[in-house]
């Protein structure tokens, strides 16, 4: 089976369409999604909707902390994060708000394991910058592959049985085959806010048979979805760092 996999959309409607049209382009048979649906963005409501009429179409998501947030008040972030997550809350309806509050922290297919931020502490909401932090996840888990998101920048960790850590960062549209006697974790960039500075949107094919992952790279109309943020009186440099990557 091929899985398209997606993280970090933030309400970024011109990325998400365009990430969705490209995996169905690589022929992707089941759709997989890491959490953040929202935050950010200016397009919460089409973002979760489409989300959910995913998941009743068989694809799988589980929570990001910016959805966590949307139910949860005391979930502080930076001060442009906070200002998007209450605006937010008062757009999406209350049936949006319990989709998100009850998506589950991970969730796991056969081999794999799904999770925002990491296998460790899910909740905890960590970030994965370095083997270190890789090493503490894939030691939480005995998934022969891991997938996060959450950092909004592409890497790639494996580690042996000797617990010997390998990391680098993939290079787009070249499959990498997720080799035996390894553990994987497979950190996704972001779909509607990179941060690695390319503005490109960032999602994963997995070829479950052959066991190949490939990252994805689609570009989309930026100017648009930064034109929406600002339309909407949110943050300024949440639209600007769009254009840049950042």
């Amino acid at each position: 089976m091929r899985l398209a996999i997606f993280a970090d959309i933030h309400a970024n409607r011109q990325a998400f369409a365009a990430c969705l049209d490209a995996a169905r382009a690589h022929g992707a048979e089941r759709l997989i999604c890491l959490g953040d649906i929202v935050g950010y963005g200016a397009d919460p409501e089409w973002a979760v909707d489409t989300v959910m009429g995913l998941v009743d179409d068989g694809a799988v998501a589980v929570i990001g902390n910016h959805d966590h947030a949307i139910s949860t008040p005391s979930e502080t972030m930076n001060a442009e994060a906070q200002m998007a997550i209450e605006w937010t809350r008062g757009r999406l309806s209350v049936a949006q708000r319990r989709f998100l509050a009850e998506l589950p922290l991970t969730r796991r297919e056969d081999d794999r394991l799904y999770v925002h931020s990491e296998a460790s502490h899910p909740a905890r909401w960590h970030y994965v910058r370095g083997t270190s932090d890789a090493a503490r996840s894939l030691e939480a888990t005995d998934a022969h592959v891991t997938f996060c998101g959450h950092i909004h920048r592409p890497a790639l960790y494996s580690m042996s049985a000797a617990a010997k850590m390998t990391s680098f960062t993939p290079t787009n549209d070249v499959p990498v085959q997720l080799l035996g006697g390894r553990r994987w974790l497979a950190v996704l960039g972001s779909v509607g806010q990179p941060r690695d500075g390319n503005p490109a949107a960032s999602f994963v094919m997995l070829d479950t048979v052959s066991r190949e992952i490939t990252y994805c790279r689609v570009p989309y109309d930026v100017e648009a979805a930064a034109d929406r943020i600002r339309a909407n009186g949110l943050p300024p440099w949440l639209a600007d760092r769009l254009l840049i990557g950042r």
